[in-house]
């Protein structure tokens, strides 16, 4: 496989945007840095998985719709890199070195958020979950507000019958960025526990209530997730809280 993953094109309103030169240089080396240390500090890190009510195969199983506060992308862009999954990121600045960041781990990036391109992003990536492929969705991105999850996902699980599975990744003592993310850089030689929520299905012929339902219940679940998450890091694979071992793919 080659060190990028083109991204996917959507249909309408698919035009890139355009920077500036200082902007374009800011691009350059930002994602260059972003990359360079997922990759540098992402091997030392150990994962272990534990699920609320999923199959540990779960992940092996494709296609699953994705979903996880933006905060933890570091971590998540290095435990599913290289597998093609395809990531939903926004037209703006942010956006745009996120994935560049992760078209060079494996990744294809679906130009569009819940402010820019949404419907034709959505559409595209209806068709890639269609083919097979993992969606993933940084929810409460691109701006915020920190931990209000969009309906996206939601949508599209009820167009493709493809379920939507929150999960949380959290860092032992990481450094938190002043971002309105509080984004997470693991520290080298640290460890993570990716808590995995049950699968939440959509039925095709959802209304609106059942829709608003289906939300609420997905944004709980990420909220379960992030909490277990967080209090249970440090006990990973003790005898108080039994794990999955987990090797990343693409080792």
């Amino acid at each position: 496989m080659s060190a990028t993953t083109p991204g996917i094109t959507s249909e309408a309103g698919s035009a890139p945007r355009a920077f500036t030169l200082r902007q374009r240089l800011a691009l350059w080396a930002i994602s260059w840095a972003g990359f360079l240390a997922i990759r540098a500090i992402g091997p030392t890190l150990t994962f272990a998985v534990s699920f609320e009510d999923s199959p540990p195969d779960l992940f092996e199983k494709p296609p699953v719709i994705g979903v996880f506060w933006h905060r933890c992308v570091f971590p998540a862009a290095h435990f599913f890199r290289r597998q093609g999954v395809r990531v939903m990121t926004s037209r703006s600045f942010d956006g745009e070195y996120i994935a560049r960041i992760i078209e060079r781990l494996g990744f294809a990036a679906v130009r569009g958020s819940s402010s820019r391109g949404a419907v034709p992003a959505l559409l595209a990536a209806r068709r890639e979950v269609e083919k097979g492929f993992h969606a993933g969705f940084t929810i409460d991105g691109p701006r915020g507000p920190i931990y209000v999850a969009k309906p996206g996902p939601v949508l599209l699980a009820k167009l493709t019958g493809i379920p939507v599975v929150p999960f949380y990744i959290a860092l032992e003592d990481p450094w938190v960025l002043n971002t309105w993310d509080r984004l997470m850089i693991p520290k080298p030689f640290s460890r993570t526990l990716m808590r995995v929520a049950r699968p939440i299905e959509v039925p095709a012929d959802a209304g609106d209530e059942e829709m608003a339902r289906r939300h609420q219940e997905m944004q709980e679940a990420l909220e379960r997730a992030r909490e277990f998450a967080e209090q249970n890091v440090r006990q990973a694979g003790s005898e108080k809280l039994p794990v999955h071992r987990w090797k990343v793919r693409g080792d």
